[in-house]
């Protein structure tokens, strides 16, 4: 709330009325009631209304030293019970501030009830009470609502902050003038023969009624900041104004003259320009920014003196309510938008005649996968977009106009899929990576470490993608398994995208690939290690031309490398192992180095 001393001074023109209907002091605040007033600029605070105060609520000194630069004094009174807010129209340039009081005397005003006192840096054209007619909804110069009782008095302070204004207009607003827009405030405090200030509209007949009883004449006379001119040929009781300005009548009576004036405000009124429909690519939640289409309905009127709203219906519009946000989530179809242009100092004057439509295209929503495999037993593969949009185009890049191509060749394959309509062309781009997958097969299984926990390496034919599970444990994408017990094992290999699987029965036991029965205690005999865990095991030794050397059952304690007693030379030897499987079938072990070596 801190304010600079130091402003830039610009002497503009808010409106054209005559500065006697801002009241400098409390005592002869200004009553008004169900007519708003357009005032003149300020000039100077009279008497100090804060007998010295360094501070009212929000209100602090200004430039003068005193809480008050150049003031203007309200009062009105609530005739009913509702919310009620009011909106204080001035330049974009200059800095304003208010306070609301709930008293009956200007000597007990207490503390306001509203208040505000922030600079104008941003350059607004609004402070008040309720709700910024911009529709901003985080102004710092606004309070919250007031709600009124009927019956209630209040007195509303406006001060300039600065030395040079070109004044500022109210308007009332809140719900209380929905409800009741005839009597949401008290016009019995109003005592002047021709009632409160009128802020009309360009064009509106405004008619000013002096009737008296017992009237001998009427002259009326008109102040448009020269001073009070006679108007030429009004005589009557009643008179016509079509002309911003300060009115006067003076009505001839056998007791004296009685002379009453009014203030009376024409606004312009606004004419929205043409607005041309929008067609464009719609996608599924998108918004649309309707901010875009203000400058066309401002034409080369000014946005400090106007503000555009958009509405979903004509009566909407009219009446100026339920205004959409000016980021619309489009619901997809084509819409009418209706457009409202509003004064700011006169939300009465308004022009609802002109509308736009929203033609939305719809921007193609692609549903197949951009990764496809091709199973190697199958050779090909349909791509693309299977459930098609008749009134769509297809174009792949490799030359076909349909939805969906058959492709049996690996590659990338691209798709553009278009939706014209009114001359705009909507398009959606995806590209297929298309591979093809073989058939697993196991080529070789690596057992290492003749221990409890060995190591199974299972080793693949071909390159490629698998996954690889033992005994039936969850599949993984390693081809390797580790602390596997001697056994018999279920190894299964299969392709992840579904091009089919290939199960192994393996054996897993250990033996020496080096033994040296030379009498120094050490790795005397041949063994297999593991054979206690197969069903009637039997390992058969073979010289290097087939001939059967040794025959063991898991009960022997190993070959010592004789035959018949004698010992055998260092070379290698063969070895294979059969078991009995789960079918009751003799069956020789796969994938086990099937020779080894002896040393003497």
């Amino acid at each position: 709330m801190i304010k600079a001393f130091v402003k830039t001074l610009l002497m503009l023109i808010f409106t054209q009325v005559a500065q006697a209907q801002v009241a400098q002091d409390c005592a002869s605040a200004i009553p008004i009631c169900s007519n708003t007033p357009v005032n003149g600029g300020t000039n100077g605070f009279g008497s100090d209304d804060f007998n010295g105060a360094t501070s009212s609520g929000c209100l602090e000194q200004t430039t003068t030293g005193a809480i008050e630069s150049n003031s203007a004094w309200y009062r009105f009174r609530a005739a009913q019970t509702g919310q009620l807010g009011f909106n204080i129209g001035h330049n974009s340039n200059e800095d304003w501030d208010f306070a609301l009081y709930r008293a009956t005397d200007c000597s007990d005003l207490g503390e306001p009830i509203r208040c505000n006192f922030f600079d104008n840096s941003e350059g607004t054209s609004f402070i008040g009470v309720g709700e910024d007619p911009t529709g901003n909804e985080d102004s710092v110069h606004y309070e919250d609502w007031v709600q009124v009782q009927a019956g209630e008095d209040y007195y509303l302070f406006i001060n300039n902050f600065s030395n040079v204004n070109s004044g500022f207009s109210i308007q009332f607003t809140g719900d209380i003038w929905v409800d009741h827009p005839n009597d949401a405030l008290d016009c019995s405090i109003v005592s002047n023969l021709l009632g409160p200030p009128i802020a009309a509209c360009e064009g509106e007949n405004v008619v000013l009624d002096a009737t008296t009883s017992g009237a001998m004449g009427y002259e009326w006379y008109m102040d448009q900041g020269s001073g009070f001119q006679l108007i030429s040929g009004a005589t009557n009781a009643v008179y016509t104004v079509q002309d911003s300005a300060q009115y006067r009548v003076v009505v001839a009576t056998a007791n004296g003259n009685i002379v009453s004036d009014v203030q009376v405000g024409f606004n312009e009124v606004p004419v929205t320009g043409t607005l041309v429909d929008e067609t464009f690519c719609y996608e599924i939640g998108m918004t649309f920014d309707l901010n875009t289409k203000t400058s066309e309905a401002l034409g080369g009127m000014d946005p400090n003196d106007f503000v555009v709203s958009y509405h979903s219906s004509q009566s909407d519009a009219h009446a100026g309510v339920n205004p959409l946000e000016k980021q619309y989530v489009l619901t997809g179809g084509t819409e009418t938008i209706y457009v409202r242009t509003t004064s700011l100092a006169n939300p009465d004057c308004f022009d609802a005649s002109q509308s736009f439509t929203l033609n939305p295209i719809e921007t193609p929503v692609l549903s197949f996968e951009e990764e496809v495999v091709i199973c190697e037993a199958i050779g090909n593969l349909e791509i693309g977009e299977t459930q098609p949009n008749p009134g769509y185009s297809y174009q792949w890049n490799t030359g076909e106009q349909t939805p969906s191509i058959v492709v049996s060749e690996e590659g990338e394959y691209t798709l553009t899929v278009s939706n014209e309509s009114n001359g705009v062309v909507c398009e959606t781009v995806r590209t297929v990576s298309v591979t093809i997958s073989n058939l697993p097969v196991i080529s070789s299984i690596d057992i290492e470490d003749m221990s409890v926990n060995n190591t199974v390496t299972i080793n693949m034919e071909n390159f490629g993608e698998y996954e690889f599970s033992l005994d039936g444990g969850d599949f993984q994408s390693s081809n390797v398994f580790e602390g596997v017990a001697p056994g018999v094992h279920t190894v299964t290999m299969r392709d992840p995208f579904g091009c089919g699987e290939v199960e192994e029965e393996i054996v897993v036991v250990g033996f020496l690939s080096i033994f040296s029965p030379n009498g120094d205690v050490l790795n005397e005999t041949w063994q297999i290690e593991g054979l206690s865990t197969l069903n009637s095991p039997i390992v058969t030794i073979y010289d290097r031309y087939g001939k059967l050397i040794k025959q063991m059952t898991e009960f022997d304690p190993g070959w010592d490398g004789s035959f018949n007693g004698k010992p055998l030379p260092s070379t290698d030897y063969w070895f294979k192992l059969s078991y009995v499987d789960d079918n009751g079938n003799r069956t020789y072990a796969k994938y086990i180095q099937s020779h080894f070596s002896l040393r003497r």
